[in-house]
């Protein structure tokens, strides 16, 4: 791979003029750079991610913060892995790298600022941590799923009380009346939306969840295989349940298995998310689809129009749709 020295030469120009041309300057003829691309191509030439970041006086770098507290092998949840794939592709096309922070000490700022990243994602980060309210404060960030404040700050989301409300609309027209949710974290924004949308819908068709309906989970398998265990002690069990999370939704589905009931005959389950997992579980699940990955490319395209160009902040709310499957349905 050659070098910006052997373009220059190859070209028959000096270094100064490669780098204007490479860089987009208006300070050279169009037979100049024509040449001094044909060449650059023709050598293979790549310029070093240093060199664009003295020029852009940016780093290229975008910082990603993921951090769903301890116990949660984070990479592993379907959700993540689509939005960063989101990420990556936007972020890619404009020539950023992403430098993924996960700490136990939470040392996010410090960490940002020593790697110079241009900006950073937040994926279920405590925006009431120090160090997120001090990357806030220096830096555009642009979170997933939580809302946050800030001069250069901005959020992007899906319609989480309209996916809660589906669910909830879903099955009370399907004759259910003793409806149950398990939520994700109370902490988690999204947790909150679905749960509201769900509780407003059922209080619209003049019903309601019980509090011993409501059982709290962590968006994993086994909380929803938990929670059901719970709902299925009681004195009247739910015949219907929504999950705020496809995981949570087929450990739901396992624990009623194991009770010796059926999905759905018995218990209807709709979970959130529409991930991998719905189509592999037995019945397939009936759940709320969000575009995971159109999360990642609406947090890219949102980071860099803010690190760029200084745009406005934004609120960004992706829209939901609900799919009927056979957990639901007979």
């Amino acid at each position: 791979m050659a070098d910006i020295r052997e373009v220059a030469r190859s070209s028959g120009v000096s270094t100064a003029t490669v780098s204007r041309v490479l860089n987009g300057s208006a300070r050279v003829s169009e037979d100049t750079r024509r040449r001094v691309l044909e060449h650059a191509q023709a050598l293979d030439y790549v310029p070093s991610a240093a060199a664009r970041a003295l020029v852009r006086q940016r780093s290229q770098l975008i910082g990603v913060v993921l951090d769903t507290g301890s116990g949660h092998p984070d990479l592993q949840h379907p959700f993540f892995q689509d939005v960063l794939v989101g990420l990556k592709d936007v972020l890619g096309a404009c020539d950023y790298d992403l430098l993924l922070f996960t700490s136990a000490e939470h040392a996010y700022a410090r960490r940002a600022l020593r790697h110079r990243v241009d900006g950073v994602v937040l994926m279920s980060a405590d925006t009431a941590d120090p160090e997120t309210a001090r990357m806030l404060e220096t830096l555009p960030v642009v979170a997933v799923d939580t809302e946050v404040a800030g001069r250069r700050a901005a959020f992007v989301t899906s319609d989480n009380v309209a996916g809660g409300a589906l669910a909830a609309r879903h099955l009370h027209e399907l004759g259910h009346r003793r409806i149950a949710t398990i939520t994700g974290p109370r902490s988690h924004a999204a947790s909150r939306e679905r749960l509201r949308g769900f509780r407003a819908e059922l209080r619209r068709r003049r019903t309601s969840a019980p509090r011993e309906y409501v059982v709290g989970g962590d968006f994993y398998t086994e909380s929803g295989a938990a929670a059901m265990r719970r709902l299925l002690q009681l004195p009247q069990p739910p015949t219907a349940v929504f999950a705020a999370s496809d995981l949570m939704a087929a450990g739901a589905i396992q624990a009623i298995r194991e009770a010796g009931a059926r999905v759905p005959h018995d218990i209807a389950v709709v979970g959130f998310d529409d991930a991998q997992v719905a189509r592999l579980v037995d019945p397939p699940l009936t759940t709320v689809r969000q575009d995971k990955r159109g999360l990642g490319r609406a947090a890219a395209e949102t980071l860099v129009a803010l690190v760029e160009d200084g745009g406005d902040t934004a609120q960004v709310v992706l829209p939901v749709e609900l799919v009927v499957r056979g957990s639901s349905v007979s």
